[in-house]
């Protein structure tokens, strides 16, 4: 059985004289991630060392394989960073396994160790051969990992990878605008990989869809926070103003005036949570609403900047990617998203602002008022929710 989880991360790494604020971030996740274990964390050797009090593999593999910030992380057995004490312990880890061939494999950040990487290799390698009879060779059945630090030494034969990237929170907050489709969970999984606390915000029409529909949407956001501590979910009422929108805008229009007003909402909610950003799923030339011309005419009532993820992915990339995450399974459950309602058949793929803001002078919208009338679900690991 393990003692320690060894997690290394890759891009933090590189980070200069900011590399202790990551690492911190990082810890604190750690932390929050791995409560139910009853976990010490702690930063050492340029690494992050968690020491669980309840060793269950299975479901802490499930927990930091979607924390991101982590490139690998194992689970090791500690030893005094002495070649005769490594000795002992590099049997004791290999005995239970089933090889015939093996190799060592060593890294060693205590400069001050009297033996170099490769020497400790051959040190190894020749005690463990002939302890349990077995071959050394550079196309081996399993592979001893050991990490020669400054007061310890650790032991391992398994990475798992993690989904690297930046720490949650490391980047601030975003929202994002979460329609139920494919696209938008993926580009949300992409901005908490690059350590934004992301805010979900979804706009409902209840003249299309039963409240229990909403259901989806809870599972897509229960599936995304599992890659970051928490989760918000604004829940905004849309099809009173949609029905405005309808009676003042031609229906070639109507996609990009329900966007533009979904951004102004999403703004206000960004203003409400202090993020600094808003994200969507476009995808450049995807559907009629996502040509350069009219991304750039929603764009621009934009207060902040506008992050597009996925907008030069193509559309297997993108099923590729909500698999791997574990949304694509909800995404494609039915569900009417509101940007459908009562759009046309040849909708514009070119759009003037400046014809947009004149069919848009006699919309009734308070962005703010639109905030206050959301409902708003909050989720933390474990995805247990609570509504306001």
């Amino acid at each position: 059985m393990f003692e320690v989880i060894v997690v290394h991360y890759g891009e933090i790494g590189l980070k200069g004289k900011n590399r202790t604020f990551f690492e911190k971030v990082l810890e604190k996740n750690l932390e929050l991630a791995l409560t139910g274990f009853d976990t010490t964390v702690y930063r050492r050797y340029g690494r992050i060392i968690c020491r669980p009090r309840i060793k269950n593999i299975e479901e802490t593999v499930r927990v930091l394989e979607a924390t991101p910030g982590i490139e690998y992380f194992a689970f090791a057995i500690s030893s005094k960073p002495s070649i005769e004490e490594l000795k002992k312990k590099a049997v004791d880890v290999l005995k239970e396994k089933s090889f015939s061939t093996f190799k060592i494999e060593t890294r060693r950040s205590n400069k001050g160790f009297p033996l170099t990487s490769l020497q400790v290799n051959k040190e190894l390698g020749a005690h463990i051969s002939k302890a349990l009879n077995k071959k050394v060779s550079m196309k081996p059945d399993i592979t001893l990992y050991v990490e020669i630090c400054e007061r310890e030494a650790l032991l391992y034969t398994r990475k798992f990878d993690g989904v690297g990237g930046l720490p949650v929170g490391s980047s601030g907050k975003v929202v994002s605008l979460l329609s139920g489709g494919i696209d938008s969970p993926v580009a949300s999984f992409m901005m908490a990989k690059r350590g934004c606390e992301v805010v979900f915000t979804h706009f409902y029409n209840r003249i299309i869809n039963p409240e229990q529909a909403l259901s989806k949407i809870e599972k897509i956001v229960v599936t995304l926070t599992r890659f970051q501590p928490r989760s918000k979910l604004y829940i905004i009422p849309f099809e009173k103003l949609q029905l405005e929108i309808i009676r003042n805008v031609p229906s070639k229009y109507r996609m990009i005036v329900y966007r533009r007003c979904m951004i102004k909402i999403a703004n206000a909610v960004a203003e409400r949570e202090g993020a600094n950003a808003i994200v969507t799923g476009d995808n450049l030339g995807q559907v009629a609403s996502q040509t350069i011309e009219n991304l750039n005419t929603i764009y621009k009532v934009s207060k902040l900047p506008i992050f597009s993820p996925l907008i030069g992915l193509n559309k297997m990339e993108i099923i590729e990617l909500a698999k791997r995450i574990g949304t694509y399974e909800y995404s494609i459950l039915p569900y009417q998203d509101c940007c459908s309602f009562m759009i046309s058949p040849h909708p514009a793929t070119r759009s003037d602002p400046r014809v947009i803001e004149f069919l848009e002078a006699n919309l009734p919208l308070d962005a703010r008022e639109y905030v206050k009338m959301a409902k708003v679900l909050e989720f933390k690991q474990p995805t247990v929710f609570k509504q306001h």
